[in-house]
């Protein structure tokens, strides 16, 4: 072969070159990607899945972010069938969204042992919101089934997972879809987001900060939300893990460092947000919310939790931001009001959720929340006005609705052959006294009502099946019964009094009372270190979102300080973290003979002194006793108590010293297992668990008239009731003595027989 000329030998190499490098860029740009897996379990499924003859079929449902899409797809199943079971004839069938995937036949000896398949789902048909349908085709013998039989079953186990391969997608710098991609509402997992600060933040910083971290976790809800906060430096990228959600912070005299460069990040004139790519990947965002001073900044950020629907484009300048009408007491949108009758569609939180179908339907629940210092002490009831609608038997037989609330069975009603509309009132009693009377008014004995309360309605239809019958084979189609609870049935709480007895951490924890009475958090302070680590402020920013989670309503009137001597001029709700200050255990109100002050000035101490556990078992101290153990490990407090400088106001503070500490009450407060461990004025954490008390004095907040009042603080004395009693006995003979006296003085005067 002749040689090629020099000129065409360059052109090759510099092609090949060139198509090296565009595979290197491209490979380079490929979209991250990874696995994940959800079981049953983690996908609201708490227990195994019985599928029956009438009961044949059950849906999973999962959802994929909007910035994400399916590579792959796998279900994987466990179950076990029953062993009456006839192989080959009885199977599976999985559907996607309503369409077939597989068919799983229940093969030689799978009947009576748990069998693990696969089945491929469709990435094509994977979308936002999907359901996952199995529905169960059983036969125990060949001729004359009965669909009711007990050998019909299947149990479907809540290991049982789905596997995707998420792949992340380039979405374009669009503030339109805010809060996308920060927070969608589609992900079912805990949100996760990045907070970058200045470093050694100011108070302003700190408190629009809050301000945000509240928004978002007002969105998140029951999902939960978790901040890593960094100071300076954008935090590094994991192409092995979903791309980071980052939202910066920052002004014209105060900004992160890795803003330094002013062409890329210039100053701004008034309230700003922008909406950029991360340096080092397109695919994750960053949000970036600046002001030309604190003011300006804390614009920014209302306007996110106010108007965020409003946003458009790469860069939105904020003119102004402020919420219309103040907030009420007690007025939080995740609150049932208790000023008023409620209607049953108030509480709706998806559609279908009052209806159901089949011949063993789903039960129908709705959940009332309320606020932990609801007075319902020796109440004749609360009122609950049922209306619903069902498919009329063909005759007059078992069929009943039963009617429970927090667990506790309420009553049955039957469900009659007649077809007009069906209307009961309820009462859910709150004391032991009442009965079910003539006129249907059910009663519920010793009703508890907490913070969170699930009303239940199981409609129960009877059907008889005579295909089994000897001699006799006859086939029966099962009917589709259907059943609605109207959304104009009502619940009514007006009338009821606020009133607690406090200090209470575990109304804190579960619904962040008292700071939640006002939605806003109008009522609250907020006390910070005066050099917060990344730790403190990452658990101050949960905390708020934990907070506002519950109300539903982001923190707008939130106020900070880190400065202690600000508490003494205020007459709010204090809610500190870090270290107590050394004045506030002066306090007048904080004596130090009481056991909080002993076990405040014990997290104080550094190094952390720790306590013996069996002391805490005491309803008191003993105020000679001095123990201290220094000890390696996490160690950390939660401590409520009155405030030292108004009277009623309530003090709660998160108390630790090291960042193990930290880190130990962030991973507290996401636990809901630990969370029920935490009561009274003392919570102490460990890596052990959490060991609770209420020591110290008592106070009450709220407002009830005179008398109940008194009724009520007397009630576990029942020595004093009994002095009280007779006292009035006595009170009363002697004004009445008195009054036979004056009146028979009167006649003697007058000359009257």
């Amino acid at each position: 072969m002749s040689q090629l000329p020099s000129w065409l030998t360059a052109s090759l190499m510099l092609l090949l070159t060139l198509n090296a490098w565009a595979q290197a860029e491209q490979h380079e740009q490929e979209p991250p990607a990874w696995p994940v897996q959800r079981s049953f379990e983690q996908l609201a499924q708490s227990r195994d899945l019985m599928l029956r003859g009438v009961k044949n079929s059950q849906v999973i449902n999962f959802a994929l972010r909007r910035d994400r899409i399916a590579k792959n797809g796998e279900l994987t199943l466990a179950y076990t069938p029953s062993p009456a079971l006839l192989p080959g004839l009885s199977h599976l069938r999985v559907y996607l969204n309503e369409v077939l995937m597989d068919t799983l036949v229940i093969a030689e000896g799978e009947p009576g042992r748990q069998v693990q398949r696969q089945v491929r789902l469709d990435p094509r048909l994977i979308t936002d919101f999907n359901q996952i349908r199995i529905e169960f085709v059983g036969h125990y013998t060949d001729i004359c089934e009965d669909p009711a039989h007990s050998a019909l079953w299947l149990n479907l186990a809540k290991n049982s997972r789905v596997s995707l391969t998420e792949q992340a997608l380039a979405l374009t710098n669009d503030l339109s879809y805010f809060p996308q991609p920060f927070f969608d509402t589609s992900d079912n997992e805990p949100l996760r987001l990045n907070m970058v600060l200045p470093g050694a933040p100011d108070t302003a910083t700190l408190q629009s900060a809050g301000v945000l971290a509240s928004y978002f976790g007002s969105l998140a809800g029951w999902r939960g939300a978790g901040f890593e906060v960094s100071y300076d430096a954008l935090p590094l990228l994991d192409d092995r893990a979903p791309l980071a959600r980052i939202m910066v912070l920052a002004t014209n005299d105060h900004r992160p460092a890795f803003m330094a460069d002013k062409t890329l990040y210039p100053p701004v004139d008034k309230a700003e947000v922008r909406l950029l790519d991360h340096p080092d990947s397109p695919y994750a965002k960053i949000l970036l919310v600046q002001g030309k001073g604190n003011d300006e900044l804390a614009r920014a950020v209302r306007a996110l939790a106010l108007g965020g629907k409003l946003l458009r484009g790469e860069r939105a300048v904020i003119e102004q931001a402020e919420p219309l009408t103040p907030r009420k007491p007690y007025d939080a949108p995740n609150w049932t009001p208790t000023d008023r009758p409620v209607r049953f569609a108030e509480l709706v939180e998806y559609p279908g959720q009052l209806q159901a179908s089949g011949l063993i339907p789903d039960p129908i629940e709705l959940t009332v929340r309320l606020p932990p210092d609801l007075f319902v002490w020796q109440n004749q009831g609360i009122p609950l006005q049922t209306r619903y609608r069902y498919t009329a038997p063909t005759a007059n037989d078992d069929s009943r609705l039963n009617i429970s609330i927090n667990g506790e069975f309420i009553g049955s009603l039957p469900l009659t052959a007649e077809r007009d509309n069906q209307l009961e009132k309820l009462r859910l009693a709150v004391t032991s006294s009442e009965t079910a009377n003539a006129r249907n008014q059910l009663m519920v004995p010793s009703l508890k009502i907490g913070t969170s309360n699930t009303i239940r309605y199981d409609f129960s239809f009877a059907s008889t099946f005579g295909s089994a019958q000897p001699g006799r084979c006859q086939t029966t189609l099962v009917v589709d019964s259907r059943a609605v609870i109207d959304e104009n049935s009502v619940i009514d709480f007006s009338g009821y009094h606020h009133f607690m007895a406090m200090p209470d951490l575990g109304a804190f924890v579960r619904s962040g009372f008292p700071f939640s009475r006002m939605a806003d958090l109008s009522d609250t302070l907020v006390l910070m270190p005066a050099s917060p680590s990344p730790l403190q402020t990452g658990l101050m920013l949960e905390t708020l979102a934990r907070i506002a989670a519950q109300t539903g309503y982001p923190a707008l009137a939130l106020r900070l300080t880190q400065d202690p001597a600000v508490l003494r001029e205020s007459e709010l709700d204090l809610l500190v973290f870090g270290p107590l200050p050394e004045g506030l255990t002066q306090a007048p109100a904080a004596s130090l003979n009481q056991p909080t002050d002993w076990l405040m000035q014990a997290a104080n101490a550094s190094p952390l002194q720790a306590w013996p556990p069996s002391r805490l078992n005491k309803t008191h101290f003993d105020a000679n006793a001095k123990v201290a153990v220094s000890a390696e490990g996490p160690l950390a407090a939660i401590v409520g108590m009155e405030s030292p400088y108004a009277p009623g106001r309530s003090l709660v503070a998160l108390l630790g010293n090291q960042p193990q500490d930290y880190e130990l009450l962030r991973q507290t407060l996401q636990d809901d297992g630990r969370l029920n461990d935490i009561f009274g004025s003392v919570a102490l954490l460990r890596d052990s668990g959490v060991s609770s008390q209420l020591v110290g004095e008592q106070y009450y907040i709220g407002h009830l008239p005179w008398w109940v009042k008194l009724w009520y603080l007397l009630s576990p004395h029942p020595v004093w009731l009994a002095l009280l009693a007779v006292l009035s006995v006595l009170l009363l003979a002697v004004l009445l003595w008195r009054s036979l006296r004056w009146l028979a003085h009167r006649r003697d005067v007058r000359g009257e027989p």
